[in-house]
Parts: C-alpha cells; structure tokens; sequence
C-alpha cells in the first residue's frame, strides 16, 4: 500500500517549482554581478551575427577595396585584442570571358581573359554592417560585376 508513494519520493524526474526557479534565475544573475568575469558579456557578442567576406579583385586594386571595406568595418575582431583590418589573402589566376553586353575593366568582349587576382576573406560582424562592407566593395572594385560571397559564420 504504500509503494507508490514510495516510488514517487525516489523518481528521477526533478520536481522544480516556481520558486526554485526563481531562486536559480536570482543566483546566476547576483553571481555574475559580483563576479570579475561576466558571462553577460561573452553573450551578447556571440549573439551578433558575423558574416565572412570573400572577393577576388586585380593584384594592382588590392590596396584600395582593402582599404575601402576597412574604412566600412569591416576585418574588426570581436576579441579582447582589438584587433583591426584582418583578412587573409591569396593570388591565383582568374579567368572570364565577357558578353556581348559587357563593359570590361580588362579584356575584350567575346575573348577569354585571364587575370592574376588576389582572393581577400575578412569578417563582418553584422547584417547591417555587412551590406555597408559590400556596397563599399562594389564602389571601389575595378569590375563592372565583382565577385563576391557572404557567408553566415557560426559560433560551436
């Protein structure tokens, strides 16, 4: 008879009131308030989001869509180091051939061009920003069409 009262004491299902969670809620926020290291802080910044960054352009334009989408804000580090202006760069070799209705910077229409590039990645902490950083690209980019990717970059 008195087995199930029994069985219910030693469930392992937590039983958590209202008031436990209160007191749960009461307890991370006080620690955090009095503590040097905030984890208030680490949370919002992983709350942004950041975006990657990564064009080709003419070795020769290079410093100028660099400091183009610099100057627009993008390469910033959300780090304890303040870090600015990062990117990683490569060169290669690109090739297009352009259309009846294009306007090339280099090449002519219907004729195979090749151009030693250089492949720029840098990061772009949020939506807003990232369209700034790319219309800054866009204006300061030798091409008629540059080519360019943005991607969403998750925190694990």
């Amino acid at each position: 008879m008195h087995i199930p009262f029994i069985k219910n004491i030693f469930s392992s299902k937590p039983r958590y009131t209202h008031l436990s969670r209160s007191l749960n809620r009461f307890l991370y926020y006080y620690i955090n308030q009095r503590s040097s290291f905030s984890t208030t802080a680490r949370m919002s910044s992983s709350s942004t989001q950041k975006y990657k960054l990564i064009y080709f352009v003419p070795v020769k334009n290079l410093d100028a869509t660099k400091a183009a989408i610099f100057a627009a804000g993008a390469g910033r580090y959300p780090g304890p180091g303040n870090y600015t202006e990062c990117a990683w760069v490569a060169l290669g070799t690109g090739q297009y051939k352009p259309g009846s209705g294009a306007k090339p910077h280099i090449g002519k229409v219907g004729e195979l061009e090749k151009v030693e590039e250089a492949r720029v990645e840098t990061l772009v902490i949020g939506a807003e920003l990232t369209r700034k950083v790319v219309a800054a690209l866009k204006s300061a980019h030798p091409y008629e069409e540059p080519a360019y990717d943005v991607i969403k970059v998750e925190d694990f």
